[in-house]
């Protein structure tokens, strides 16, 4: 049903005469009245019947007045949730990405984001970076985090920052008072891995298989708190991002010399997506917040 031949049916309804409600909508009589036949033929059904004070509406138009009301009633909620979602007053973003941004790069950015939209809610999910992509292609995600390359060109994607892989030890370990290591010194050495696939782990397989290094993975995780947690109390290596490493802990930088290892954080959304106002703001927001690519 057309709103404004709603509108004028509810306001015929309201003054009993088309005059006072031609008057209240600021139409003349005669438009008022096309509107009126307009919507019975639409309906198919008269809709009022005259009498000496002016109008009443039939069974069958007070039955369309009171469905009218409903529709005008939907339809300003609809305009005013429309209006709160526009404003930040309302919303959710659905954001995924892997173990390391969820932990260290999204605490952060959400913090700063809700002490400005506080109605605001966020849906987080922790998950491989292929997962992730498979996610926003197919809507269960607005936003993702993920390691480049991004498989599909159905993605938008935008570098977000650039994250440097280190070797870490325990701070009683040998190798851990070293200034840098030669590569050959990890040869043989045991390391805890992030679970096969994932592209952290593929990073750094290729980067030992460029220094000519083999060491032994002794155990697969995808836990950083965890693996830090078995680097501290098992005496293994591990390869983290360096965003995860705590200062003043049990764990240690060990620089190696050539060890090259940096892959590529990027936000992606589905191409010819639009985001939500709530997401897109945060988009923005992240980004702008990214420091600075070298």
């Amino acid at each position: 049903m057309d709103l404004q031949l709603a509108r004028s049916l509810v306001a015929v309804a309201q003054h009993g005469t088309i005059t006072e409600a031609a008057r209240a909508l600021g139409l003349t009589q005669p438009a008022l009245s096309r509107r009126i036949q307009q919507l019975e033929t639409e309906l198919g059904a008269p809709l009022l019947e005259r009498s000496r004070k002016g109008v009443v509406l039939t069974e069958i138009g007070w039955l369309a007045e009171r469905e009218s009301r409903v529709l005008i009633e939907r339809y300003t909620l609809l305009k005013e949730h429309i209006a709160a979602l526009q404003r930040l007053d309302a919303g959710t973003v659905r954001l995924g990405g892997g173990a390391t941004a969820i932990e260290f790069v999204v605490p952060p950015a959400i913090a700063r984001f809700q002490a400005a939209h506080a109605a605001i809610r966020f849906r987080v999910k922790e998950a491989g970076s292929r997962e992730v992509e498979d996610d926003v292609l197919d809507e269960r995600l607005e936003l993702g985090i993920v390691t480049l390359p991004a498989r599909s060109n159905e993605l938008h994607v935008e570098l977000l920052r650039h994250d440097r892989i280190v070797l870490v030890a325990a701070k009683r370990h040998a190798l851990a008072g070293r200034r840098q290591l030669r590569p050959q010194s990890l040869a043989g050495q045991d390391y805890i891995g992030f679970e096969g696939g994932s592209a952290i782990r593929q990073i750094v397989d290729r980067t030992l298989r460029d220094l000519g290094v083999e060491m032994n993975v002794v155990m697969e995780l995808r836990s950083i708190p965890a693996m830090l947690r078995m680097v501290e109390t098992t005496g293994s290596l591990a390869f983290v991002s360096e965003l995860a490493v705590p200062r003043g802990g049990d764990v240690r930088v060990v620089p190696v010399r050539g060890l090259a290892a940096v892959r590529q954080l990027a936000l992606i959304h589905k191409r010819g997506r639009p985001l939500s106002p709530a997401a897109q703001q945060f988009a923005t927001d992240l980004l702008a917040d990214s420091p600075p690519l070298q």
